[in-house]
């Protein structure tokens, strides 16, 4: 990565803090949560923007498989797979970087074919109402998403979507959407 700018430093201790508050909070309300409700939640507002991107059978999109701390991904994925919608999700690099292998096959399908996606389900721990998301901190979602044109959505937890700014940088991408369970799709005003 190149050398980050003199005004990078706040931002960077300011991601950190959001992300200690947000582990934090995670591991006290996940607990409150119902896994099943939420992941048929987030399943079925997966359907609806795969069906208001006019995605049929055979149309690519990306996804990841969640741990148990994160938003459950895996009945949005089944769901998306039962309409023939064909499903990769990353496999993480030594670099950092993602590559992608479709749902069913482990093969390595390359860095580039996230091009092919029309739809990214992207992790994150916070995305406010501008459309900056905060990630794990590693730029891997950050690189990838640089190499596709497609309708990002960011996946989180009901109270991972901030109506005070989430801090960025010029190379974080923002998300054009965001669904959460009981929340259901908000579109938001990526720049």
């Amino acid at each position: 990565m190149s050398e980050r700018p003199p005004d990078a430093e706040p931002i960077t201790v300011a991601k950190a803090n959001l992300r200690a508050e947000v582990k934090t909070r995670r591991q006290v309300e996940i607990l409150r949560r119902d896994r099943a409700e939420d992941a048929q939640a987030l399943a079925l507002d997966a359907l609806r923007v795969a069906h208001e991107a006019g995605l049929g059978r055979g149309s690519w999109v990306a996804a990841y498989e969640s741990i148990p701390s994160e938003p459950p991904t895996e009945a949005l994925v089944e769901a998306l797979l039962g309409r023939g919608i064909r499903v990769m999700v990353p496999i993480t690099q030594a670099d950092w970087d993602l590559d992608w292998r479709e749902v069913g096959n482990e093969q390595p399908l390359g860095v580039e074919a996230l091009a092919h996606a029309k739809v990214v389900f992207v992790p994150a721990q916070a995305v406010d109402l501008a459309g900056h998301r905060l990630g794990r901190g590693m730029g891997c979602y950050d690189r990838a998403l640089a190499r596709t044109s497609a309708l990002l959505v960011a996946v989180v937890h009901p109270w991972e979507v901030l109506d005070r700014p989430v801090p960025h940088e010029t190379h974080d991408r923002t998300v054009h959407a965001v669904i959460a369970a009981g929340l259901g799709v908000r579109h938001l005003p990526a720049t």
